[in-house]
């Protein structure tokens, strides 16, 4: 219990300096812990008159060296304590310097060539180290300072320097060795001495808020785990582009495109295309064009084909092959001509024939119905305009100037209704097809002869777009 109270001063020193130790910028504190070794021997120091822990010089005995005489004999005299015999606190300042705390406690038998009898050692130091290779595994360090230590009950100020290595292991991990010299200004009451110390050095303190192993000092993003290529930064996806600068944060993607994804691979972001998975055009959105109509597939009814948009990307038809589409043919399943708007037209032949077969179908007198001979005229007729069925046609019936006008004009009229009536019955369109009588009134003949008489009573049938004057002479 007589060494309890330099026990307990040493520690409250130690544990107090909790503010003002340091190892390093990125880990500004340290803890050393380790054995420590206590030499008189080579000091030059001279030896003590004489007094309670040390006895008077024997002439002619020399128990003390000269300054680092036989300095590595720590068999003869060293004073080696147990493993744990050191502790030191420290708080990196700046530039290399930091500022240190320092407690040990050894048992000491050999003062230089005295053998002592187990006299108690314990010292407080502080000291400041300079490491010039701050941040190297390497790396060493000068220090001074002073302290003060007790052998047994004397006890005296030191001032201090030394030398010592630490070799890192990691960041926060490392092994210390370190040698100081403590010079007494009382030999009376304590003897200059080296004191030796091996152990253990943890570094710590660095804050990483974010746990990612990069230090808030130089972690960009210091509230998210991140990676030391992205100083700190997080890249989620993995793709190489840190998600501040990422569009596509979450999904793996391309440099060129902001991180985003292409997974069609043709250069536009999936984000941004219509149809990611197919390869396609910029100014369709992405989506292809098979048929390089300017219609995207999706959207072209006839993807294979070019057609233009008003039609769903699908080319015109021309169903009755006239070469004319059937959105601009009027008769768009009849093969007609460009100058009938697509239907067929009646030719001047082909009226000339319709003409010469209607003048030659004859009536009972005075009826509105056909001779025998008349059947087979009106048949051929009929197969002429069913060829013609987009056509209008009208069919004029024709008497001469014998009778009553009234009764000649009723009578015309019922034969032009005969006549249409026929050919409606034989597949013309009725709406395509009107009759009209006319009488007496339009005579293609004008002299008073029977042959002339009998060339105005007649059937005519013309096309709706016919040049009358051609037949009427």
């Amino acid at each position: 219990m007589k060494h309890f109270k330099k026990v307990l001063f040493v520690f409250l020193i130690v544990a107090g300096f909790g503010s003002i130790n340091a190892q390093n910028s990125d880990n500004p504190w340290s803890i050393e812990i380790g054995t420590n070794s206590v030499d008189f021997y080579p000091t030059g120091a001279d030896w003590p008159t004489g007094g309670d822990i040390l006895p008077a010089p024997i002439a002619g005995t020399d128990y003390l060296g000269g300054m680092f005489e036989d300095f590595f004999n720590f068999n003869d005299h060293w004073n080696t304590a147990a493993v744990i015999s050191r502790i030191r606190v420290g708080r990196y300042m700046g530039s290399g310097f930091s500022l240190g705390i320092a407690g040990s406690f050894n048992k000491i038998d050999k003062v230089g060539n005295y053998e002592a009898s187990d006299l108690s050692y314990f010292a407080a130091d502080m000291d400041v180290r300079w490491n010039p290779l701050n941040h190297s595994w390497f790396d060493p360090y000068l220090l001074i300072g002073g302290g003060y230590t007790w052998v047994d009950e004397n006890g005296n100020v030191s001032l201090d320097g030394g030398v010592g290595i630490n070799f890192w292991f990691n960041d926060f991990i490392g092994a210390n060795v370190q040698t100081m010299y403590k010079h007494s200004f009382d030999n009376e009451s304590m003897l200059p001495h080296f004191q030796h110390a091996l152990g253990l050095t943890f570094r710590f303190g660095g804050k990483d808020t974010d746990g990612d192993g990069i230090y808030d000092k130089y972690d960009a993003c210091p509230e998210v785990a991140g990676l030391e290529a992205f100083n700190g930064c997080p890249d989620s996806d993995l793709d190489g582009i840190q998600d501040s600068e990422d569009a596509c944060p979450n999904v793996a993607g391309l440099a060129e495109l902001n991180g985003c994804p292409d997974a069609d691979g043709y250069g536009i972001d999936d984000n941004d295309d219509a149809c990611p998975n197919v390869a396609g055009l910029a100014a369709l959105n992405g989506c292809p064009d098979a048929d390089g109509d300017g219609i995207a597939d999706k959207d072209d009814n006839c993807p294979n084909v070019a057609g233009p948009a008003e039609n769903n990307g699908c080319p015109w038809p021309d169903t009755d092959g006239d070469g004319i589409l059937d959105k601009d043919d009027n008769c768009p399943n009849i093969f007609g001509v460009a100058e009938n708007n697509g239907c067929p037209a009646v030719t001047k032949e082909v009226q000339k024939e319709i003409i010469d077969l209607a003048r030659a179908i004859f009536f009972n007198v005075n009826k509105a119905t056909f001779t025998h001979e008349t059947e087979i005229r009106l048949s051929k007729i009929s197969d002429i305009l069913n060829g013609y069925k987009s056509i209008n046609f009208v069919v004029e019936g024709h008497t001469d100037d014998t009778g009553p006008a009234a009764y000649n004009k009723k009578l015309s009229q019922k034969r032009a209704d005969a006549v249409r009536d026929y050919l409606v019955e034989h597949g013309f369109p009725a709406d395509k097809i009107t009759a009209i009588g006319y009488g007496e009134e339009r005579p293609i003949c004008t002299t008073k002869t029977r042959k002339c008489r009998q060339a105005n009573r007649r059937v005519d049938i013309f096309s709706e777009n016919a040049n009358r004057d051609l037949y009427n002479k």
